[in-house]
C-alpha cells in the first residue's frame, strides 16, 4: 500500500503542502475529535478510499463516535443520531454535488457556525483531494 506523502514526495513542495493543510485539520480545528473523524470517514466512503477508511475509522470509534453511525455511513444508509446526521449529510452532499443544500447547510450553520462550515468543507476537500491522488497511485 503506497502512503500518501512518500508518493507525493516526488514533488516536495505538494507534499510539503499538503502535510500543513493535513496538520491543520486534524491538530488545529475547532471541531471536535468525533465530529472530524466522523467528517473524514464519511469521505472515505463517499470517495471509495478503503485506505482513508481503514485509517481513520480506529480513529472515529476512540472519538466515540458509535458503531450504529459507523455501519450506515458504511453502507449509505440514514444516520439515526441526529447530532451525527448533519455531519454526514453534508459530507454526502458536497461529494455527490447536490445543489439543493439549504436545509443541510442551515443545520450545519446552527450548530457549527460559519467557522465550522468552512471547517468541514475544507476537510472534505483535502481528503477528496487525497482519495483522488491515492486512486492515481492505485493505493486504494
Amino acid at each position: 500500500m503506497i502512503r500518501p506523502y512518500a508518493a507525493m514526495l516526488h514533488r516536495p513542495e505538494l507534499a510539503r503542502a499538503a502535510a500543513d493543510l493535513g496538520a491543520v485539520i486534524r491538530f488545529q480545528s475547532t471541531l471536535s475529535d468525533h465530529d472530524r473523524e466522523l467528517a473524514i470517514v464519511t469521505t472515505a466512503v463517499e470517495r471509495d478510499c478503503a485506505f482513508e477508511w481503514n485509517s481513520h475509522r480506529p480513529l472515529a470509534v476512540e472519538a466515540g463516535v458509535s458503531e450504529a453511525t459507523l455501519e450506515a455511513v458504511a453502507d449509505g444508509g440514514a444516520v439515526t443520531d441526529s447530532d451525527d446526521s448533519g455531519i454526514v449529510e453534508l459530507v454526502r452532499m458536497l461529494c455527490r454535488s447536490d445543489a439543493g443544500g439549504g436545509s443541510v447547510y442551515d443545520t450545519v450553520l446552527d450548530r457549527f457556525g460559519e467557522t465550522g462550515l468552512v471547517e468541514l468543507s475544507v476537510l472534505v476537500g483535502y481528503y477528496s483531494m487525497m482519495a483522488v491522488f491515492m486512486k492515481a497511485c492505485d493505493a486504494c
